[in-house]
């Protein structure tokens, strides 16, 4: 039985830990957190990638636990409406689709469930170096002992340490877009029902929508300008930084900031984009944001390591264990439908892509 190594447990580590076991591969995950990361934005579930989680078995539930936003307002950072719509929302786009938004965690929970009797997952370590031979993949982990594996595949997101290791430095692959978010939780001081509210205030701004029966507001702060400089891991100076960003935005800005300042859920990032000639390297492949992140902005991020992660464990079965014959089938199906997505992010800087773009690029690859 061929063995997989897989980078990340995030949603498309999962998904692609599904695939593979499902292709008779003996599977294990590591992910450096300690468990399932916890918080994150709302993400879509668009167009085919609706078709994955069907065969998976999980878009019932998906369903259930989906966002129900009756519509959103756009405002000024005095407060004031200037625009409404009760027929899209800038997160999801119309509210009559058959796509689904729903919580990254909550997606990311289905996936696992649907892995963790079958899949050995290894958390609380991370992969320090990878030595490829004709034998196999040695593979040192910080932590754990080292282990030889048929593949060693990359899903640990826009700062990739597979990626970095086999492929080079991350400035060589960054597509930087100049902007930067923040997401956390924090309670519904704004008594919001299932309703959106968008701030715009020059270069900075902010989303807020409930979740969870309305208990909760999800929070996603953002500004833009000159690009700034941030150590990943430093999440005090992360907020002390969207603080001095977010400071001059009026209204309830001063309430948001006190609520990221407590939050456990913290994430903070600058928007960008992946771009590589290759997703492969001997033994080592990549997917998800790690081989080609849309951003954000496309809203396409999570559909793209949904669908990447099926394709990729069919074509590796397809192969019959010839792994490059594999990852070169994944990158001529994949490499248009990326395109596409891509392109969402920079169609329209500082607003939504067009309906017709997002409808082009949703349906742009089969699965067979």
């Amino acid at each position: 039985m061929a063995t997989a190594l897989i980078s990340g447990a995030g949603v498309a580590g999962t998904a692609l830990a599904y695939w593979l076991h499902r292709h008779g591969f003996a599977v294990t995950v590591v992910e450096r957190a300690p468990g399932l990361r916890p918080g994150g934005q709302a993400i879509d579930v668009r167009g085919v990638a609706l078709d994955v989680i069907e065969r998976m078995g999980i878009l019932p539930q998906a369903q259930q636990l989906r966002t129900r936003m009756r519509g959103m307002s756009v405002l000024d950072s005095d407060g004031n409406e200037i625009m409404r719509s009760t027929e899209a929302t800038y997160s999801s786009g119309r509210l009559d689709s058959p796509d689904i938004e729903i919580l990254r965690e909550d997606l990311n929970r289905l996936t696992y469930e649907q892995t963790r009797e079958h899949v050995e997952y290894v958390f609380g370590d991370a992969i320090a170096a990878i030595t490829q031979d004709a034998g196999g993949a040695r593979v040192d982990f910080e932590r754990g002992a080292s282990r030889t594996f048929d593949l060693v595949l990359g899903a640990d997101g826009l700062h990739s340490a597979v990626r970095r290791l086999v492929f080079g430095p991350e400035a060589d692959f960054l597509r930087p877009m100049n902007t930067y978010l923040a997401v956390f939780g924090m309670d519904n001081i704004l008594d919001l029902d299932n309703w959106q509210l968008w701030v715009q205030a020059g270069h900075a701004g902010y989303a807020l929508y409930p979740v969870h029966d309305n208990t909760e507001l999800r929070v996603t702060l953002g500004f833009g300008g000159e690009p700034v400089e941030f150590d990943h891991r430093d999440v005090d100076a992360q907020k002390r930084l969207v603080t001095e960003k977010l400071s001059g935005v009026g209204w309830e800005t001063p309430r948001l900031l006190k609520g990221m300042d407590e939050a456990t859920d913290f994430y903070f990032d600058e928007m960008a984009q992946i771009s590589m000639d290759r997703w492969s390297a001997g033994r080592v492949a990549l997917l998800g944001d790690a081989a080609y992140c849309p951003s954000p902005m496309s809203g396409q991020g999570t559909s793209l390591a949904l669908v990447g992660a099926y394709v990729l464990a069919q074509e590796l079965a397809r192969a019959g264990g010839d792994h490059p014959a594999g990852f070169d089938r994944y990158e001529r199906r994949m490499r248009p439908f990326v395109a596409l997505n891509q392109a969402l992010a920079t169609e329209n800087p500082g607003g939504p892509p067009a309906e017709e773009s997002v409808e082009r690029a949703k349906h742009a690859i089969t699965l067979d």
